[in-house]
């Protein structure tokens, strides 16, 4: 299990855990709390990326943990593209934008080194 003792260790799980915090920050202000649809899904794709990793550490196999992992990978994604709504429909500035977006490639590439790594 790519030797972490709890999902907790996972410093993609820890990111994750930050990032979260950000998008459901950011989604409480201005007219981005009032675009209910918007608003859940980003919530979702982003709590979804810490869940997948968590879920799949305690899956006990490399295997199952590194498909969460892809999962997990796939729900970075999504929340960028999110972000570009939210960015497009102005309820972010460019710099909130900019940094939520850093924070999803990092925890991308972190989920799939490790993907790699458990695959090996």
């Amino acid at each position: 299990m790519a030797g972490f003792r709890r999902f907790e260790d996972i410093i993609a799980w820890q990111k994750a855990r930050e990032t979260n915090k950000l998008i459901h920050g950011v989604t409480t202000r201005g007219t981005f709390s009032k675009d209910f649809d918007l608003r859940s899904q980003i919530r979702r794709a982003s709590t979804s990326i810490m869940a997948n990793i968590a879920e799949g550490f305690g899956r006990r196999s490399d295997k199952e943990f590194a498909n969460f992992l892809n999962i997990a990978h796939g729900s970075t994604y999504e929340v960028q593209s999110h972000l570009y709504a939210a960015l497009d429909l102005n309820y972010i500035n460019q710099a909130d934008f900019a940094e939520l977006y850093a924070r999803l490639e990092e925890i991308c590439r972190m989920t799939h080194a490790l993907g790699q790594k458990l695959r090996r």
